[in-house]
């Protein structure tokens, strides 16, 4: 029998956080698990590197659009059964990918993991606006924004340790018991949480649709996407700007990494503590100007002169940042949509899955022995969230003045 959702002081019991936790990390967990048997992968079917690195892309489509077509799913049909018909086509395709005999099999199985993996992703921020409000979901996604922050960092590390006994075949199948038992839990834990009377009859496009008409979703939506852009430039030229460019080892670069997501988690749990008393709009207005100050200042050190580890102390700041950001502005993208809040969390998906994709080629654009591509596509996207903060919050004022007006006219 479900559990109940919320407890008796009204927020998110303990069970469905852990559940939800589990399938905000679950996606992570499939993109980077398998990461280091790519040599391996490349030896046994006698593909190119390119043809490997096809298996991640392919993964990474399939959660870009997996977002869009099963969040529109769960507004038409409800949470739960595109959420587990999501968890059968993630573990049939983690089945395939185990024993594929080709890489095009390969490619094709990580393909079909992504499709159903993102719905995971997709339906759990959905979940959580069907039961929470206002500061409740801002702390709720400032959680879950934590927990998945863990996963990539945890997922390479456990990967190399199943490569020895497992190989890479292994790890797909931990993968598939990873969707089976995600399946087990949704099942016993989670309830339906929209209504039949709440469902639309729209097509898959409808919801989207009427999304996209929705200004302040638009706003935050895209202030989220282009604050994950700021995060996926770092990542994607993370491994050659410490290395090359300040000169660390590969452990060196192992422990400022793991030092710089332990303050993406850090911002992120107290931004879910400031969330009752502050409030995610407050913490948004300040945290992006102060992100946009970070990455300017990453640009600055890497234009000057000086020691190059010096760089490591800005981009640990804006990284840090990050986490004062992300839960807090899809709380106020998908709040603005609650009557659609599947498609809303689509939106969201897709498009930070395409602008990671767009600027994670870009930030090795000048080789690998310079830091500069990557600080100016750091302040360029940190310059566009504060322009697009500021038009959120002219927004904000010009509709409080046209609510205290109309609330006049009718006390006259």
């Amino acid at each position: 029998m479900p559990l109940p959702a919320l407890n008796r002081s009204g927020n998110l019991s303990t069970a469905w956080l852990l559940v939800l936790a589990f399938l905000a990390m679950t996606a992570p967990f499939a993109t980077d698990l398998y990461l280091p048997g790519f040599p391996r992968v490349q030896q046994e079917f006698a593909a190119t590197a390119s043809g490997v690195q096809l298996t991640l892309t392919g993964f990474l489509i399939g959660m870009a659009f997996g977002q869009l077509g099963f969040g529109a799913l769960s507004d038409r049909h409800g949470r739960i059964v595109p959420l587990l018909c999501g968890n059968v086509l993630a573990l049939a395709s983690s089945v395939l990918a185990a024993a594929a005999p080709s890489i095009e099999v390969l490619i094709a199985a990580r393909l079909g993991q992504g499709l159903g993996g993102a719905a995971g992703v997709v339906i759990a921020r959905a979940i959580i606006v069907d039961l929470t409000h206002d500061s409740e979901t801002a702390r709720t996604m400032s959680l879950m924004m934590t927990v998945g922050g863990i996963a990539p960092i945890l997922a390479p590390s456990i990967g190399a340790f199943l490569q020895g006994p497992f190989g890479w075949r292994g790890v797909m199948w931990t993968l598939a018991g990873l969707f089976a038992l995600m399946m087990c839990a949704v099942a016993l834990v989670f309830r339906e949480t929209r209504p039949p009377e709440q469902r639309h009859g729209a097509s898959l496009l409808g919801g989207l649709a009427q999304v996209a008409r929705v200004p302040r979703y638009l706003l935050f939506a895209a202030l989220f996407a282009t604050t994950f852009a700021v995060m996926m430039t770092y990542i994607s030229a993370s491994s050659f700007v410490y290395q090359n460019v300040m000169g660390f080892s590969a452990v060196g670069y192992g422990l400022a990494f793991g030092l710089n997501a332990a303050g993406l988690i850090t911002s992120g749990y107290i931004s879910s503590r400031l969330a009752r008393t502050v409030g995610p709009l407050r913490t948004v207005r300040v945290a992006v100007p102060t992100l946009f100050a970070f990455c300017v200042l990453t640009l600055v050190v890497a234009l000057l002169p000086g020691p190059r580890w010096l760089l490591a102390v800005p981009i640990w700041l804006a990284v840090s940042t990050v986490g004062f950001i992300m839960g807090n502005s899809t709380a106020l993208a998908l709040g603005a949509v609650r009557h659609v809040s599947g498609s809303g969390s689509a939106g969201l998906g897709f498009a930070q899955f395409v602008f990671g994709a767009l600027v994670s080629p870009l930030s090795g654009i000048g080789g690998a022995d310079t830091a500069l591509p990557m600080a100016v596509l750091m302040t360029t996207a940190g310059a566009v969230a504060t322009l697009l903060l500021a038009l959120a919050s002219r927004r904000a004022r010009v509709l409080a003045r046209q609510q205290e007006r109309d609330e006049a006219d009718e006390r006259q």
